[in-house]
C-alpha cells in the first residue's frame, strides 16, 4: 500500500512515518507536515491510505478528510490524535480507524489490518469498474456494498460497530441512536443523514423518526390497517407509519 502521514509536530510525524515504514505492508510512506500539504500530495499522486492528526492550524484533519470525501476515488482515512472527543465526528466522515496518541506498535497493527479489510471498496489496488464495481468481478448492481465502521464512544472507549449489525435507528433530535443485537449507541449524526448514506444499504425509512434494515426483519404484521415489522433474534415490533406502509410492503414482501 501507498501511505501518507499528515501531522504538524515534527516528532509525532517522524514516529509514525518510520512506525509504518517498519510495518513491511507499505510501498511508501510520505510525510505531510499540513494538511494543505496533504492536499498537494494527494493531488500528485494516489495514496492507499492517509493517517492523519485532527488538531493542526489551517485546514485540520477532519476537513482534510472531509475534502478527501468528495474524491472519486478516495483513499482511506485513519485519524491519529491526543485527543478522543473526535470520536463521534470521525463516523461522519467514515474514518476506518480512530488511533490515541502515543500509538503503540501493536495498535497500529491493528488499524493497518483494518485498512487491508477495506481494500477491495477503497484505494486503487484493484481496478474500478464502471458503475463502482471491481473490475472482472460481479456486476455492480448484483455486488454487496462496502460495510461501514461506525465509530462509538462508551465510558471514553472508542469502539467500532460494523453498519450490518445496525438492526434499526431512531432519531433524538440532532442524534441518531444505533440499535444492536447487544445495546444501543448515540451518534451525532442526524437520521435524514444516515437514511441518505445507507439507502443501498438496505435501509428504509418506516417512520418520521425510525430507519429500519430489511435484512433483519422477519416478520410483517397487518392487523386493523395498521402495518409493523418483528425484527430478528426476539426484536422489537416496530409501527410502520401509514405513509410509508404501501412503500414498506413493496420492499419486504415485493407487493
Amino acid at each position: 500500500m501507498r501511505a501518507l502521514v499528515v501531522d504538524d509536530e515534527p516528532p509525532a510525524l517522524a514516529e509514525l512515518t518510520w512506525l509504518l515504514e517498519q510495518d513491511g505492508r507499505f510501498s511508501s510512506v510520505q510525510p505531510a507536515s499540513s494538511g494543505t500539504d496533504a492536499l498537494r500530495a494527494l493531488e500528485e499522486g494516489a495514496v492507499d491510505v492517509v493517517f492523519s492528526d485532527i488538531s493542526m492550524p489551517g485546514l485540520d484533519g477532519m476537513e482534510l478528510a472531509r475534502v478527501i470525501a468528495r474524491f472519486a476515488d478516495r483513499p482511506q482515512v485513519v485519524f491519529v490524535t491526543a485527543h478522543e472527543e473526535h470520536a463521534v465526528d470521525a463516523f461522519a466522515v467514515q474514518a476506518t480507524d480512530y488511533l490515541l496518541k502515543p500509538v503503540s506498535r501493536d495498535r497500529l497493527t491493528r488499524a493497518v489490518d483494518r485498512v487491508l479489510g477495506g481494500m477491495p471498496y477503497a484505494g486503487s489496488p484493484a481496478p474500478v469498474a464502471p458503475g463502482g464495481g471491481l473490475a472482472g468481478a460481479a456486476p455492480a448492481d448484483a455486488a454487496e456494498p462496502a460495510d461501514e465502521r461506525i465509530a462509538v464512544e462508551l465510558g471514553g472507549v472508542t469502539r467500532f460497530v460494523r453498519r450490518s449489525d445496525v438492526r434499526y435507528v431512531q432519531a433524538q433530535g440532532d442524534y441518531a441512536r444505533l440499535f444492536t443485537q447487544s445495546g444501543s449507541h448515540l451518534i451525532r449524526v442526524p437520521l435524514s443523514t444516515l437514511e441518505e448514506r445507507w439507502t443501498d444499504a438496505g435501509f428504509v425509512r418506516i417512520h418520521r423518526s425510525t430507519l429500519v434494515a430489511l435484512g433483519h426483519v422477519a416478520e410483517v404484521r397487518q392487523s386493523q390497517g395498521k402495518l409493523s415489522l418483528v425484527l430478528s433474534g426476539d426484536g422489537p415490533e416496530l409501527a410502520v407509519a401509514r405513509r410509508h406502509a404501501r412503500e414498506v410492503r413493496r420492499l419486504v414482501v415485493g407487493e
